[in-house]
């Protein structure tokens, strides 16, 4: 098995990591294979993959979709490193506002698949980074919706102090004010 999958505490939300085959000349991955994703729990295709490039001490989000085309996401740092956030926003979750965070690195290869029912966002830790994520639907701009990263509610312990935020992502309601409807 080139992928194992570990199951997070925010049911749904699993970290990735590929088998690495490394040699002399650098290395292979497999970073998505859909048998097994679907063995583990994944059932969802992916129909758009989109990459981002920021600096150091960008954030971006925290995002999501709105029914009819709510995204999971499958996260990768292809370069330099991220704070990688997914916010439980499904109302009948007992985890609802619950948020869990992993560190992806182009180092550690990990991903991070966040399904649909979750507000997404990262940081930037490194001087640079480009971020790589494959969507189950395609971007609507009817249905995108977000939330304020610094919600007071949530208290995400974002591991920067001086942020770049765009001004956007600064006008986002809080958790309580977001519309949620899936």
């Amino acid at each position: 098995m080139p992928l194992k999958f570990t199951p997070l505490p925010l049911s749904g939300v699993i970290c990735i990591e590929p088998v690495i085959f490394e040699d002399n000349r650098g290395f292979f991955c497999e970073t998505y294979k859909q048998s097994e994703f679907k063995e583990n729990g994944i059932e969802e295709k992916f129909v758009q993959d989109n990459i981002s490039y920021s600096k150091k001490n960008v954030i971006r989000g925290l995002h999501f979709q709105t029914a009819p085309s709510p995204q999971g996401k499958l996260v990768m740092a292809l370069q330099g490193q991220i704070f990688d956030v997914a916010v439980d926003i499904r109302r009948s979750s007992s985890t609802f506002g619950h948020w869990i965070a992993r560190e992806l690195s182009a180092a550690n290869r990990r991903m991070l698949y966040i399904p649909p029912g979750f507000a997404h966002g990262f940081c930037v830790l490194s001087e640079t980074a480009s971020v790589m994520y494959k969507c189950t639907a395609e971007y609507a701009p009817a249905c995108e919706r977000g939330i304020r990263w610094n919600d007071a509610g949530l208290n995400i312990e974002w591991p920067v102090h001086d942020p770049v935020i765009s001004i956007k992502d600064m006008q986002l309601p809080g958790l309580q004010d977001a519309d949620l409807s899936f």
